[in-house]
């Protein structure tokens, strides 16, 4: 990663000051008392048939894992069926069942953290075409049974039939430990014939939003509104304002929340992050953009503004 680039869009791995009282509210407030609560949700069966042509079809597994279905391809995106994070706890199951996929075409991969890329759930998933990670983190994933793996850096291409993807760049950080900060970290353009699906990863609000947006058109925007009261007071999580705020600099015409309700990441309450992201939308008036859904509950649009979603 080029040394301006890294000071521009790198958070850095140290926390801020104040973080010992910040993980003493998170560990008690947070993580000690949902580990007696019940997981909420079930899995349900993924839709097998594809969705039409021109229909892209987006399910929420949970976090920011993604079942995206095109009428010639399936992606699979930060795959993630773990129940527990070290002591952190899965608060809702995940809205699709592991051994319940359709045929995956390809599997995505928006940086290293244990949250996105799962080892176990990765030697469960087969994919026809194999891999795709960030620069610096083949070798996390050559040993779980994928056999191709493709490592992109920003703004790298990869095109397989008449589906396309393009790594984008975030504001975030990408070790998985402390000592490996060489792993590059972004997001996805999934391009499936006139149909855009932008995964934005884990990201700190940040200009290179409207570059993204000035390069492609995106249909559908797939953004983390959860975990921006972070413990260590580092800037690397959107707020859902933020989020919105992006989406619109995107110039997309769908937003999708995601990386919240699922592991308790951050110091802010439970319902917070929805809450916030609708009434913002309310206030812009831009209500019907933005589509709050359920896990393992697909939603179908057309790429399109002026098309209508239909849930299944």
């Amino acid at each position: 990663m080029p040394k301006k680039e890294k000071k521009k869009d790198y958070a850095g791995v140290l926390p801020k000051k104040g973080w010992v009282k910040r993980n003493i509210h998170f560990f008690g407030k947070r993580i000690f008392v949902q580990v007696f609560k019940k997981r909420l949700g079930e899995a349900k069966h993924a839709v097998l048939d594809p969705p039409a042509e021109g229909i892209a079809r987006i399910t929420w597994i949970g976090h920011a894992s993604f079942l995206l279905q095109f009428a010639d391809h399936s992606v699979l995106i930060d795959p993630n069926w773990a129940h527990w994070h070290g002591f952190v706890k899965r608060q809702r199951n995940p809205g699709l069942g592991i051994n319940f996929l359709p045929h995956i075409d390809l599997v995505l991969v928006s940086h290293a953290h244990f949250d996105h890329l799962h080892k176990k759930s990765l030697k469960i998933v087969d994919s026809r075409e194999g891999i795709v990670v960030p620069k610096g983190s083949r070798k996390l994933v050559e040993k779980l049974g994928f056999h191709k793996v493709f490592e992109m850096a920003l703004w790298d291409n990869l095109t397989f039939d008449d589906l396309t993807i393009t790594h984008t760049p975030a504001h975030h950080w990408g070790a998985r430990y402390l000592h490996d900060t060489h792993r590059d970290y972004g997001g996805y353009i999934v391009k499936s014939g006139d149909l855009t699906v932008f995964h934005c990863g884990d990201s700190a609000y940040f200009e290179g939003f409207k570059e993204i947006g000035e390069r492609h058109h995106i249909d559908i925007a797939l953004m983390p509104i959860g975990a921006y009261n972070a413990p260590s007071g580092r800037d690397v999580h959107m707020n859902p304002e933020e989020a919105i705020k992006a989406f619109l600099e995107l110039g997309a015409e769908y937003l999708i929340p995601m990386h919240y309700r699922t592991f308790p990441l951050g110091n802010e309450p439970y319902d917070e992050p929805e809450h916030r992201l609708v009434a913002e939308a309310k206030r812009l008036g831009i209500e019907d953009r933005v589509i709050v859904l359920d896990e393992g509950v697909g939603i179908e649009l057309e790429g399109s503004y002026s098309s209508a979603g239909e849930n299944i």
